[in-house]
């Protein structure tokens, strides 16, 4: 078990080892029906979640006139329009004076012979025009943390006025690195967990909710 540190819990909701909904008191599309152990976090938690994250995010950045946000494919799509919705509403609300541009952007990374880890941004063909600007990555699920801190060291190289990452989940790993973002909206169990954008195999990047497979749904789904 996977202590949480004091910084991480006052950044997020945290989700408990051994958590979890029976799948039975949600209404589960019939292709995923037999093949999840349980729901660990609600569709409506987890956008109650996001939108205060919104309000987190824009008052961390209040004489920002324009936010770029790098939306990591495939998986933070879902986490990153509702974010995004949610940071609109508040600022027409609010009568904020500021523009969010979002770029669509995938983390390649791979070992070389000597086993050091390196990063690919794919997407942006220039990231040159980065400098100077205030950035945002919206990232589905930190892991490791070991492709973040590469991808944040890549983009730092081209002198943005801040960067700032916002994940929806953080995994409680003894594999981490130490990376924490910014911004979390849970910290998670060490489960294989998909929905809300995180697949297995593409498969369940559909589910609205975000749940755990079970070991029927591994052989199901295997490729």
């Amino acid at each position: 078990m996977v202590t949480v540190s004091d910084e991480i819990r006052k950044k997020c909701l945290v989700i408990p080892d051994g958590s979890g909904y029976d799948t039975s008191l949600f209404t589960i599309p019939v292709k995923y029906a037999d093949f999840l152990k349980s729901i660990l976090i609600p569709n409506g938690l987890v956008k109650d979640r996001t939108h205060k994250l919104a309000v987190d995010i824009l008052s961390s950045v209040p004489n920002t006139k324009s936010l770029v946000v790098l939306c990591v494919l495939k998986g933070g799509y879902k986490f990153c329009s509702e974010l995004v919705d949610a940071m609109e509403r508040y600022i027409c609300s609010c009568e904020i004076n500021m523009s969010i541009k979002v770029e669509f952007i995938r983390l390649k990374s791979y070992h070389n012979v000597s086993s050091t880890g390196e990063v690919e941004v794919i997407g942006l063909s220039n990231l040159s025009h980065l400098t100077g600007k205030d950035i945002l990555i919206v990232e589905d699920i930190i892991d490791t943390g070991k492709t973040m801190t590469k991808a944040l060291e890549l983009i730092k190289q081209y002198n943005p006025n801040s960067v700032q990452c916002a994940s929806l989940l953080l995994k409680r790993t003894d594999k981490s690195c130490g990376y924490v973002p910014e911004f979390i909206g849970f910290s998670c169990p060490d489960e294989f967990v998909l929905g809300y954008g995180l697949d297995y195999n593409e498969f369940f990047r559909d589910f609205p909710h975000i749940g755990v497979i079970n070991e029927e749904g591994i052989k199901q789904f295997a490729v």
